[in-house]
């Protein structure tokens, strides 16, 4: 989730990111920031907070625990807003998407 300084919502996706890196996959305990799940939140909507993701695979067992840490966590920093999150498939999750803490937090590094 790249943030630059120069976006307009750069405050509020600096408080989304924040917030989103509470929420813990369950089943590889690293962050779903961290993981490269979170392709994307939109402010634009002055009413919605829009999160673009993904889960590692289609059949994950925990999307809908990892979803509903999603809409916790940014229901929790934005309590003025509606959540929705946005499972996409496209593009497909793969391990380098992880950034280097991430791999630090699974020993992969």
């Amino acid at each position: 989730m790249e943030i630059k300084l120069n976006d307009p919502f750069a405050v509020e996706l600096l408080k989304a990111q924040t917030a989103l890196m509470q929420v813990i996959d369950p089943e590889l305990y690293v962050n779903i920031v961290d993981l490269g799940l979170v392709y994307g939140v939109d402010f634009t909507d002055a009413a919605k907070v829009k999160v673009t993701m993904t889960l590692s695979t289609p059949g994950c067992p925990m999307g809908d625990a990892i979803t509903g840490g999603v809409e916790n966590a940014l229901g929790a920093a934005f309590p003025d807003r509606e959540i929705e999150v946005d499972i996409v498939w496209e593009p497909r999750w793969n391990y380098h998407m992880i950034t280097d803490e991430g791999k630090a937090q699974m020993g992969l590094e």
